[in-house]
């Protein structure tokens, strides 16, 4: 793989305009490239050289050669003749109060000079910017290393207090001990390290105090005692600096005296308390279950940050390599030496000799490894470094062998079908087409993930991190589409055996095993998603299990991305849900015995209809209704407009739809006139808010300044389908009638293509959210710490 291509598949997906821009960079050499093959000098006429002309060069090469090593202290690589022949000379300068770089192209003066003096500007461009940002971001993380010390501090008190009260002098002994160590330390440090790096190194040196011991930081900084020869006078300023800080900073139990519990992980409870006013309880009780709470939200954010460095640590490579290929690629192209000269930059910058990440990620390591692994650094290192994700040959193979099956069942399906009489047809598409509908509904919405996620990585859509999933564990599309054509064979299976079940001639009923089929793979499937082993993507069902009781008890839980996307993918599934409601009344009813459908007859069915198919907007309605309440938005409570629009469209259809109401001419205008309203606001909200796009003045017109698929045919075909799969309710209110379809087989392809509108609908609303995060560099997720200190407090309020 070429560099070019490698260099965009490392990337942080949400930094990459804070990356060098390689391939603008290689364009501008290739033009540099063209312009010397245009105006390359003709080969100049060779003639021959007489026999005594070559002896004679010959031999004054070889003399040259012999004078030269007569003189050995002679300096060749300084004479004149070297200085004049470089290229470039870099300086640094100051912009603004902050340090850049800035190259002069001394050979300006030559044919097609001031296109390369226009590359070494853009060069510096880049380097300047990567220089800033890099800057910026291991500021960032010294400030939450300083953060996290301090959350170390109250953690090693809390868990003293909890297991060995009785030690508490002697552990106060050893954090005095582990101070006067990391004063040492960082003593040496400031003494060997420039103004400005030495502050920041130190803030990274305070996460010393929760090392083992202090003995290899002395070990570390000693032989620049031995350098300076002042042993005796750097050990009194090292006492009295661990005498002050000795004084300065409080002992354990004082520690405790100052912070309070952190409850930012909300519950119902929680929500209703804080609904009714009642102060949160943030005292500390010192109990095992609180050590365990506050032990894992530590150990969580030890781990995200710990990929923060990880990430910041590959920028820092990433660049600098790419920096060196393209210098080397301009030498190859212009025949000068300049990378050399240019390199000695790089790695003199800030980007290549700050080592604040390297010391930083192993101080963390050994904290990580000491306090939440056991001390067992291979367990810790496990978890702090997740292996990648490796795409394994087996799943690929299952997951052809089950599409296999599902196409060879589906084609005998359709065989048996048409071999079928007419008789009893009409009975069994009112009954138990129905039954399997439920699977057809959820092979085709994880048919239509299983796409997503393949565009998804195509595009580099970082969709793991915007739905939180947790490193590793997220399904592939292969993943996903073995899970939805095994349901396909275990379905098409059921219905193969259930098709042709004959009445029993003597009680005149279908034999009860086999019309319990359906229920029994319904059954099957419920069993496997809670399954509590760790079989078949059990950290994947447990986080959809997770985000499916949030929107159940929406508003009660904090609403994140991944709550109201489920949400909104339960609207596109409310003919499944209705599935699930005629399981009940089918089965518990007794029907199942006869083959018979008496549930639209009966009050109690048709009232559950309109509850059943209102639960998803509701619950998206309420989660609106939050966020609006929490953050005030008014776009919020426009959006939640638009499902109370749906809900009462919902409504009117249903009514419309009831046996006692289909003839009432005022109900189908109510259902047209609120279902338009509904569609026309909720088109409206998908291209414009949820997809970002009909923008006027962009630059490209009509859609967005940035687009991730290169063809625009694609957004405005998306658009115009859009429109027509939201008008697909049009069916349940002008009936039209396709004589080679029953009325079950309509609703389901309606129903059907609601989900495939979903689908699409799925990859721009995540592409959107994707390139905000772009636009705002934000690569990690806030992790919350248990511990609230009271100076932090003030400085909030």
């Amino acid at each position: 793989m070429k560099f070019g291509k490698e260099f965009v598949t490392q990337m942080v997906p949400e930094w990459q305009q804070a990356y060098m821009d390689y391939d603008y960079l290689k364009s501008l050499l290739k033009e540099i490239q063209r312009f010397k093959q245009r105006h390359k000098p003709p080969p100049a006429a060779t003639t021959p050289r007489s026999p005594r002309l070559s002896l004679y060069i010959a031999f004054s090469g070889l003399m040259s050669q012999s004078l030269h090593s007569q003189q050995p202290n002679s300096k060749s690589s300084t004479s004149p003749l070297d200085i004049e022949s470089q290229a470039i000379l870099v300086n640094s300068v100051r912009r603004d109060g902050s340090k850049s770089y800035q190259t002069t192209f001394l050979m300006a003066a030559e044919e097609g000079g001031m296109q390369e003096l226009e590359y070494f500007r853009k060069v510096d461009d880049e380097f300047n910017k990567v220089d800033k940002f890099y800057r910026s971001k291991v500021d960032e993380v010294m400030k939450e290393a300083a953060v996290l010390n301090k959350q170390m501090d109250a953690f090693i008190a809390f868990r003293m207090k909890v297991e060995n009260p009785q030690r508490l002098f002697d552990w106060s002994v050893e954090i005095t001990r582990l101070a006067s160590d990391v004063a040492a330390s960082t003593a040496a440090l400031a003494a060997s390290t420039p103004h400005g790096i030495s502050a920041r190194r130190r803030a990274a040196m305070a996460m010393d105090l929760i090392e083992e011991s202090g003995s290899n930081s002395q070990e570390e900084h000693s032989g620049d005692e031995e350098k300076d020869g002042t042993k005796t006078e750097n050990a009194k300023t090292q006492e009295k600096k661990a005498e002050s800080l000795r004084g300065a900073r409080p002992s354990p139990l004082d520690i405790l005296n100052h912070v309070t519990m952190n409850h930012k992980v909300e519950t119902p409870v929680s929500t209703v308390k804080g609904f009714l006013n009642v102060p949160p309880q943030t005292e500390l009780k010192f109990s095992r279950e609180n050590l365990k709470k506050v032990e894992e939200q530590l150990k969580g954010a030890f781990i995200e940050f710990y990929r923060k460095l990880q990430l910041l640590k590959s920028y820092s490579f990433l660049n600098t390599l790419a920096f060196s290929k393209i210098m080397k690629k301009y030498d190859k192209i212009t025949s000068r030496d300049t990378s050399k000269s240019y390199m000695n930059m790089v790695d003199n910058s800030y980007l290549g000799s700050s080592d604040e990440i390297t010391k930083l990620m192993e101080r963390v390591e050994t904290t990580f490894i000491k306090y939440f692994s056991n001390s067992n650094r291979r367990k810790g290192m496990v978890v702090l470094r997740p292996k990648t994700k490796i795409e394994r040959h087996r799943i690929t193979f299952a997951m052809g062998c089950f599409a296999g099956c599902t196409a060879a069942l589906t084609l005998t399906l359709i065989l048996m079908v048409r071999a079928h009489s007419n008789k009893g047809k009409p009975q069994y598409m009112d009954t138990m087409f129905p039954l399997y509908g439920l699977f057809g509904f959820i092979f085709l919405h994880l048919l239509m993930y299983a796409g997503n996620i393949y565009f998804w990585r195509r595009f580099r859509v970082n969709y793991s991190f915007i739905f939180g999933f947790k490193q590793g564990t997220e399904l592939g599309y292969r993943e996903v589409l073995l899970l939805s054509f095994g349901l396909a064979v275990l379905a098409l299976a059921s219905v193969l055996a259930n098709l042709d079940m004959e009445m029993d001639p003597k009680t005149k009923d279908y034999k009860a095993l086999t019309e319990l089929l359906p229920l029994f793979l319904v059954l099957l499937v419920v069993l496997i998603l809670l399954c509590p082993f760790n079989l078949i993507y059990r950290s994947s069902r447990y986080f959809f299990l997770v985000c499916l009781f949030h929107c159940i008890c929406a508003p009660l839980y904090k609403v994140t991305l991944p709550d109201f996307f489920l949400a909104d993918q339960l609207t596109s599934q409310v003919q499944a849900i209705r599935s699930l409601q005629f399981y009940v009344c089918y089965y518990g009813w007794g029907d199942y015995k006869l083959r018979q459908n008496t549930c639209k007859s009966n009050d109690v069915f048709n009232t559950f209809t309109f509850i059943v198919a209102c639960i998803p907007y509701w619950s998206r309605l309420l989660q609106c209704l939050r966020r609006l309440v929490e953050e005030k938005d008014p776009m919020q409570g426009y959006n939640g407009l638009k499902y109370f629009f749906a809900i009462v469209a919902v409504s009117m259809r249903t009514a419309y739809n009831l046996e006692s109401l289909k003839n009432e001419v005022n109900w189908k205008i109510l259902a047209g006139v609120f279902s338009i309203v509904a569609a026309i606001y909720g088109t409206y909200w998908d291209l414009v808010v949820d997809w970002g796009l009909l923008q006027r003045n962009s630059k490209n017109r009509w859609l967005r300044d940035k687009l991730l698929i290169p063809y625009k045919s694609v957004y405005f075909g998306a658009m115009v389908l859009n429109v027509l799969l939201r008008f697909a309710w049009l069916q349940t209110v002008l009936k039209f009638d396709v004589s080679f379809m029953h009325t079950q087989t309509m609703i389901a392809v309606v129903a059907s293509l609601e989900i495939i509108r979903r689908g699409i609908w799925s990859f721009f609303r995540l592409e959107n959210e994707h390139l905000n995060n772009v636009g705002k560099y934000r690569a990690f997720k806030s992790v919350p710490l248990p511990f609230n200190y009271d100076e932090d407090q003030r400085k909030h309020e």
